[in-house]
This record gives structure tokens, sequence and C-alpha cells, in this order.
């Protein structure tokens, strides 16, 4: 059996459909359901079990034979909250590192494999993107959850007695990710609100940039999936990986993308950004007071690392991933 936990959100869903696709469905999906529009996402997979997120960290502490986690053969560690502006430490820090903290020590002491989401967010400002402590300041408490725990991996690494994989996630986006809201990838809310309002907004030059030019790491959640399963198959691997594309593409390679998409399938023609911007497509709001100082202007995740793992296949740019990304939107729609 395989664990995933966070089955229901936006990567743990579409790591399911992943495990699906290579014909494995013995898998115990664990999540919370308090918000429970999420269910949607478990009934695209198919799994074994479900368990509450709370149920089953009571579960590690029993024995397992009693608990029913005998045949355990790998943990896929998706469940945290990723609320950039959660300002809640107590229950960032109980949700994130202790929840995952637990989780490796009982996969340490079954010699189980542990494959758990990091985050860029350990990067803070930047602006250097490689896996090395000098380059590592979170700017909120939910970045310091995932730092933490990075730090244990790292001063336990000479001692594992099972593979441990730490993947940082730069900008993800992607199929199942409808429940996240104002988390939602910037892909997501381009096309909610094109669809509602005709245009779609971005923030005006801020940092050094110009309107719309803050440059981010989008990355397919496909390719996220196939990094995940990537290690599942070299179970002998472990570290702290980036898991990003590589390419920093400014916000507005992922606006045009979505519009022009989006007026493709209206049977309208291609604009270049200059055109979008001229004729209202695509419009500057002033940058938030409240988030100079505490946003990232500018990631490009270095997968020197990565690759060195062994992990080849390609991933896609914006213009490739997000063009799909909204024609299965309109195709679920």
């Amino acid at each position: 059996m395989i664990i995933v936990t966070g089955a229901a959100g936006f990567i743990g869903a579409n790591l399911v459909n992943g495990l699906n696709a290579r014909g494995i469905d013995n898998i115990l999906a664990v999540d919370d359901l308090q918000q429970g529009d999420k269910f949607i996402n478990l009934a695209h997979g198919k799994i074994a079990d479900y368990q509450d997120k709370d149920e089953f960290r009571s579960r590690l502490t029993t024995s397992p034979t009693q608990s029913g986690l005998a045949d355990v053969t790998a943990v896929f560690h998706q469940g945290a909250c990723s609320d950039t502006t959660e300002r809640d430490g107590r229950f960032m820090m109980n949700n994130n590192y202790r929840y995952t903290l637990e989780l490796f020590e009982w996969c340490q002491a079954k010699r189980i494999p542990f494959i758990y989401a990091s985050s860029a967010a350990v990067y803070g400002a930047g602006p250097v993107y490689t896996e090395s402590l000098e380059n590592e300041g979170p700017l909120n408490v939910y970045g310091y959850s995932k730092f933490l725990f990075d730090q244990v991996l790292r001063a336990r690494m000479s001692s594992l007695t099972a593979q441990v994989v730490g993947l940082r996630y730069f900008n993800v986006y992607g199929p199942q990710e409808q429940h996240k809201g104002r988390m939602a990838s910037v892909a997501f809310h381009n096309m909610q609100q094109f669809m509602a309002e005709g245009h779609v907004r971005l923030f005006e030059g801020w940092d050094g940039y110009e309107n719309g030019g803050q440059k981010r790491d989008f990355i397919a959640v496909s390719d996220v999936v196939a990094v995940n399963l990537h290690f599942l198959d070299h179970p002998k691997v472990s570290g702290i990986f980036n898991c990003g594309t590589g390419l920093a593409q400014p916000f507005n390679d992922v606006a045009a993308t979505v519009v022009n998409t989006l007026r493709e399938s209206m049977g309208e023609k291609t604009l270049s950004q200059t055109e979008l911007v001229r004729q209202g497509f695509l419009r500057y709001i002033p940058f938030p007071e409240d988030l100079k100082g505490r946003y990232q202007s500018y990631t490009q995740a270095d997968i020197t690392a990565l690759r060195g793992s062994g992990f080849t296949a390609p991933m896609k740019d914006v213009q490739t991933g997000v063009a799909h990304y909204v024609r299965d939107w309109l195709a679920q729609s």
C-alpha cells in the first residue's frame, strides 16, 4: 500500500492519478475534508481507503497490526497548509512541521521511503535558488515550517534507514486546484478573470521590474508528479531537491497564454503582448503596499541536483503547459 497525504488537495490528487496511471490503486488517501468540496478531487482517482488526517496521526503511534498500516511500501506526504499569508504560527508549525516530523520518524522506524513536499518559500527573496543553507531565508511562517523540517533531514542524512526526499515546489499550476481559492495558481485566476470580466489584471512594475514583468519558475503539476514518481523508482536516492523547470518566466507570459488560448477557443486570433495591452485584455493595477518586502519578485530553480539524481524528462514551458491547462479546463467546464 502507498500512502498519499493531502490526497484531496491539488498536488496530492494529481499524484493519486499518476499512480493510477501506473496501475496502482492500493492507496490510502489521507486528508482533512472540513472543506467538503475537495471530495471531487478524490472522486477523480482510485483509492483503497480514506483516512482523516487527525485519525491517521493517532494511528502512527499504535502497532502496525492494530493500525492497519503493516503493508505500507512508500509515503508521499503532500498534506500541509500552503497559505503564505497565514499568521497563526502555532497552527502552521503543528500542521506542517510537527506532522511531517511524526511521519518521518514513523517511516524511519519502519524503513519506509518518505517523499515529502517542501517549498521554494524557504528561499525567501532569493536571489539564488540552490539547495544550500546560505541561500535560505523564509519570509513567512509557512516558509519557516518547511525550512525547519529540511534542517531535520540534513541533520539525519548520514543515519537514514530508508529513502527520504524533500521536493521544493516552485509555482505549480494545473488541473484540480479549483478548491484553493486565492492560493490557486496565477493561471487559474487569470482564467477566472478573463471569463468573468474579459480581461486579466496583473501588478504594475515594482522592485525593478516592468508591468507584469516579475518572474517566477512556473511548473506544470504533471511535471511535479513525474518528479515524485522518479524518486519512487529510485529508492536509494535521498536529499533535498528543487522541483521547478529551471526557467523563470514573467507573469505576462502566463496571462498572454491564458488569454490567447481562451480567445482561440472562441475563434479569435492570437495577439502579441503589446496588442493585448493596447486592446485592454491585459491591465495593470498598483502593486499592493502590504506585499512590498514580503513578495518573491523572481524565482528560478537551480535543477542541477534534480538532473543529477537521474531525472532527465523535459519540463513544459509556460506557453506549452498553461495552454494545455486552459484547454483541459475548458473541456471539463
